[in-house]
């Protein structure tokens, strides 16, 4: 058996002395947060690490919808869904495709339209809100889904169909020229040869899509008013507007709510990381 040697040990050592500070610091919010949850009105800032009298009851109010600013969480956690979902597919859909365009079809002027789509990440994503407001008010769509997907979906394909490109562009050319030799369409290519061999892209692309949707707020702040059709993010801004806020039922929705991104990204993780990166070193 391989004994590491002395510069080893001392690289992992340095690197668990960096690890576990960060670890611990990022783990201590979301531990408040879970405090928080368990912790009945009048103990929720006492500032024990743990509650005299732990309860469930706050999910229980949070679940059967038992306070005012509660009343549409169901309504509201499922908008969030619906938004997310919509968001990662189409994402995934315009990124595949004009990735595959690019990079394998060759399509004249490609680069030139990726790399000005890149630019506009030059300008803060905050200060394009007003003006998406503006346009998706010119054409009616304010109010509906349909705004905050496509203004979504505007934000991430840039991004994605770069990644893609990138992880395209390391696949062999033979592979499509032995296809095409056998008499295969462009898009039986694309079905047949492409998509299977960047599924590890396609993956990590779709989750980065829906993860952004699902934790955005400012636009789902302007685009959406009703209660009914706004997002959960939007309606936990809602608690600060109280004189006294529930501060124990913000902290138990925030943790529900922070339970399906962890639960995707941990049963993608395997594909985040080789799917997010794939490009970056040429072989």
């Amino acid at each position: 058996m391989r004994v590491p040697s002395l510069r080893e040990v001392g690289t992992e050592a340095r690197l668990l002395l960096i690890g576990i500070p960060v670890l611990i610091w990022t783990l201590i919010p979301i531990y408040h947060m879970f405090l928080f949850a368990i912790s009945p009105k009048q103990d929720a800032f006492a500032g024990k690490l743990w509650p005299d009298h732990p309860t469930l009851n706050n999910f229980r109010i949070v679940f059967n919808q038992q306070h005012y600013f509660l009343r549409d969480f169901w309504a509201q956690f499922f908008n969030s869904v619906v938004i997310a979902v919509a968001v990662g597919a189409l994402t995934l859909v315009i990124a595949t495709a004009a990735a595959f365009a690019i990079s394998r079809l060759r399509v004249r002027g490609g680069r030139t339209v990726m790399n000005m789509a890149l630019f506009t990440y030059f300008i803060p994503a905050a200060f394009l809100a007003v003006p998406m407001y503006r346009t998706m008010g010119n054409y009616g769509l304010l109010n509906n889904h349909w705004s905050l997907i496509l203004a979504m979906v505007t934000i991430a394909s840039p991004y994605a169909i770069w990644v893609l490109k990138q992880a395209s562009d390391k696949l062999p050319l033979e592979l499509d020229e032995a296809a095409i030799m056998d008499g295969a369409t462009p898009l039986q290519l694309f079905r047949m040869v492409y998509v299977p061999l960047m599924l590890p892209s396609l993956v990590a692309i779709g989750t980065y899509a829906l993860l952004l949707a699902w934790n955005e707020y400012l636009y789902a702040f302007l685009l959406l008013s009703k209660d009914t059709e706004i997002t959960l993010p939007v309606a936990l801004g809602n608690f600060l507007a109280a004189d006294d806020s529930p501060w124990e039922l913000l902290m138990t929705t925030g943790f529900i709510y922070a339970l399906p991104p962890a639960a995707v990204y941990y049963a993608f993780r395997r594909y985040m990381v080789g799917g997010l990166t794939a490009g970056a070193v040429k072989s």
